[in-house]
Order: structure tokens, then sequence, then C-alpha cells
């Protein structure tokens, strides 16, 4: 009998979604039985099969229990298949700024059984999520782009100081419990008052860091740095657009997009949602890739558990990423890795390392 329970909202999304979402609540299923742990879940209404049910990708009465949640599992979106009217904001901007999540952490690294142009990378970006270029992300009302004539078109981006410290701090703490070192990265060089800001709040927080070790680089730089010698850098912070850019890279360095997990957080709940989008083409064939979604829960369990206090999650949490890391390195592995295995296959071969 379970001594302990995990809730978890699950929102299966479009294209692969439905494919990749159950087999990353089955393999943590079985990593929290292990522990006596059991998982419940309540599936809610998201993307294109709510439009069609409710009217909209997001609906309110999913904003109303996803309140009630802590942990969510949330599948790719394709925004680009619905309606015009409901194209933007995009549904993980909607639940972004509703519950203002605003680190976005994704990590990166090269693993036994995939092949990798950077066998040696092993980092984890931290990308702040809640303003910076992406104009989706920085008004109350509206998207923050305009349009003063049809010719020309103008973005607002926004930096503050607030935002700025309380992700700076994210990476911090990442680095402590990892190996001590920040690198931020900006450009202020061009973007003086807006990346400027950022860099400089990054390195007032820094002095609170003794410990950590921190370096500064422009993103330019840093794009050829991580092809370069990516095992330089531990933590890198910076602001979205720079981070979800880095980010691809990096993935792709370490062997396959498939590969990246991504946790959206906040103070109080965290959202587990892979940087990869829907896949509408493959949709349906059972052949996309599990891992970045199964590793993007993981992320979500030892969340969970550092907050909590909650050993068990963060036991899981272990247990996952080490099944992955066998099942790889035997060679179990999608067709985007080079293998044949079903997305169902993969999941189950992790559920039996578990």
């Amino acid at each position: 009998m379970s001594v302990g329970s995990v809730r978890l909202a699950v929102l299966h999304g479009d294209g692969v979604g439905p494919e990749v979402v159950p087999a990353a609540v089955a393999v943590a299923e079985r990593a929290l039985a292990a522990q006596d742990v059991a998982l419940e879940t309540t599936v809610l209404p998201f993307g294109a099969a709510a439009i069609e049910e409710h009217g909209h990708p997001v609906p309110e009465s999913t904003l109303e229990q996803l309140a009630d949640f802590d942990l969510w599992l949330v599948g790719p979106h394709d925004s680009a298949s619905y309606p015009a009217a409901l194209r933007h904001p995009a549904p993980g901007a909607v639940m972004r700024k509703q519950f203002d999540l605003y680190a976005n952490l994704r990590p990166a690294r090269a693993l036994a059984g995939v092949t990798a142009t950077a066998p040696d990378i092993d980092l984890l970006i931290v990308r702040e999520n809640s303003e910076g270029l992406y104009a989706d992300r920085n008004m109350a009302v509206g998207s923050g782009e305009f349009m003063p004539t049809p010719d020309v078109a103008l973005s607002v981006g926004l930096v503050t100081r607030a935002a700025s410290e309380r992700i700076a701090v994210e990476a911090f703490e990442a680095a402590r419990r990892r190996r001590g070192h920040v690198t931020v990265v900006h450009k202020a060089n061009v973007l003086r008052l807006t990346t400027g800001l950022f860099r400089d709040v990054c390195l007032q927080v820094a002095q609170r860091y003794p410990d950590v070790t921190v370096d500064t680089e422009h993103v330019d730089a840093m794009a050829a740095l991580l092809v370069r010698r990516p095992a330089d850098y531990d933590v890198i912070v910076t602001e979205n657009l720079f981070g979800d850019i880095l980010s691809d890279l990096a993935a792709e360095l370490s062997g396959s997009l498939g590969l990246a997990a991504s946790l959206n957080s906040s103070a109080d709940r965290a959202m587990a949602q892979a940087v990869h989008g829907a896949a509408p083409d493959i949709a349906g064939r059972g052949s996309a890739n599990p891992v970045a979604t199964i590793a993007s829960t993981s992320m979500l369990l030892r969340w969970h558990g550092e907050r909590s206090g909650d050993e068990a999650s963060i036991r899981a949490s272990d247990a996952i990423d080490g099944a992955l890391a066998h099942v790889l390195a035997d060679g179990v592995a999608t067709a985007d890795l080079g293998g044949s295995a079903s997305s169902a296959a993969f999941a189950d071969a992790v559920v039996a390392a578990l």
C-alpha cells in the first residue's frame, strides 16, 4: 500500500503529445511506486482537442483546475494549426503569464549510447521566462508587437531589475547544486540598457554567492563557444530569446532535440514540458522520442522533492534518470536517434529498467 501520493495535472496537447505524455506518466508512476508513493493524475482539456470541445486551446475551466495543482505535465501545442483568432497568445504563453512561471530550466547532457556532436557537454541553461525580447510576455494587455503602418512592425523588449534578480538567484542556487560556475549571457555591447541591466543585476546577485565562479559572455560569442568547448560551461543564465536559441543549440550538441528536457516554474508550482514541438508530420505513427518528456517529468519530481522536502520524489527522479541512461546505453532508441523502437516500446524499456 502506498504511504503517500503526488498529484499531477496532465495535459496531452497536440501532435505527438498523446504519445509521449502517457509514456512519461507510465514511467513516473513506476518510479514513484517503487518509493511507495502513488501518482494521482487528472487529465485536463488542452490544445486542439480543447478547441473542439470548449472553443479555446486553454479553456477557463482548465486554468481554474490548474490552480489546484502544484505540478503539471504538459504536451506540445501546434498553435500554427489553430484557427487564426486562437493562435495568439500561444497556449504556453497563456499558462506562463497566468501563473508567473518565470524560470525555464533547460539541461543539455550527452549520454552513453547517443551519438553527440559534443560528447563532453553537461550544462544547464536558466532562461528568464516572463519578459525580455519575446513580445508576448511583456504586456498586461496585448502582445507587445505593433504595426503603425502595414509596412512597419515594432516589438517591445522588456527587462526589469526584479525579474533579472529572481532568475539570477535561480541560476546561482542551481550552480551550488552542480559545479559552482555561472555564465551570464547578454548583448550589452549593443542592447546596452536592456541586456546591460540584466547583466549588471546578475553580477550584483553574484556577490551573495562568493563560492560560485561567475563570468559573462556576449550571446553570439556564447553560441560559438558552446560548439568549440562546451565542457567549460556549467550554468548559463540569460533572457528568454537568447535562452531559447542557445538551448536548442545545446540540445543538438548533446545528440538530439528529442533529448531536450525543460521545466517552467514559479516559486510555488512547476510545469514539465519538453523543448520540442508537436511534430505533426509524425503524429500518430508511434515513433516519437519520449526521452525529453520523460526527462522533463523527472525534473518536475526533483523540483517537487527539493521544495517540499519529499525525499521519495527525489529518489524517483534519480531512478528515472538512471533508467533513461541505462536504456539508451543498451542501444534502445527511437528513429531520431538511429533506433527502431516505438514510443511505447521505449517507455516499456524504461519502466522495465526501473
